[in-house]
């Protein structure tokens, strides 16, 4: 009896687990891709478009990058005045009745970044000419991409438009095509190298 109530459980237990398994192997939390977004973001074909709009986008990082690691008040040991100057004007656009800059983003631009101007200005420096090296050399493209847009969003909350929109935007669609963005360029080769977290690379799977 106790055997047939444990069959009848266990039978009720694989029931429920194919029930929660929908045609084509897909759980219910699980969205197809649909075939625009792969063939947009996932399809070789395409490689040629991220590579203007990769090397477009690091070409506006590289040349703002060349600009400030020749700027001593950027980079190099008494690099920070230009920072400094830069916060400044951020948190004078925090006052008023319609700010530019929020007030959670004032507080830590004055109390982490400023207190630091030079090490964070030597950090932005070398992360603008890294990030477009990155991008045009197709090297780790979606990390670059990532990083770029980080830098994007800090210059949005501290109330500077500039090129910023457009390029956060690129940016943004470089990291959603980073399987191919860089397809024409290193990660061609680096990717199948490295592979990601989720699925080792040739290099992992040696070692």
């Amino acid at each position: 009896m106790v055997e047939q109530a444990r069959e009848h459980r266990d039978g009720m237990v694989a029931t429920s687990r194919l029930s929660s398994v929908e045609p084509g192997g897909l759980s219910p939390t699980q969205i197809p891709e649909p075939p625009l977004s792969r063939f947009l973001f996932a399809d070789t074909r395409l490689a040629w478009l991220w590579l203007i709009v990769r090397v477009y986008t690091g070409w506006q990082w590289l040349s703002a990058g060349i600009e400030k690691v020749q700027n001593p008040a950027w980079f190099g040991p008494s690099a920070g005045s230009a920072l400094t100057g830069f916060l400044n004007g951020a948190l004078q656009k925090s006052t008023g009745d319609h700010p530019d800059v929020n007030d959670w983003y004032a507080a830590f631009l004055q109390a982490v970044v400023l207190p630091h101007a030079g090490l964070f200005s030597n950090l932005v420096s070398v992360g603008e000419l890294l990030v477009g090296l990155g991008l045009i050399f197709g090297a780790l493209t979606g990390i670059a991409a990532f990083f770029g847009t980080v830098m994007n969003a800090n210059y949005l909350f501290a109330g500077t438009l500039s090129t910023n929109p457009l390029l956060f935007i690129l940016g943004t669609w470089i990291v959603l095509a980073w399987r191919v963005a860089g397809w024409w360029g290193l990660d061609r080769w680096l990717l199948p190298l490295l592979g990601t977290p989720w699925a080792p690379g040739r290099l992992r799977q040696k070692t």
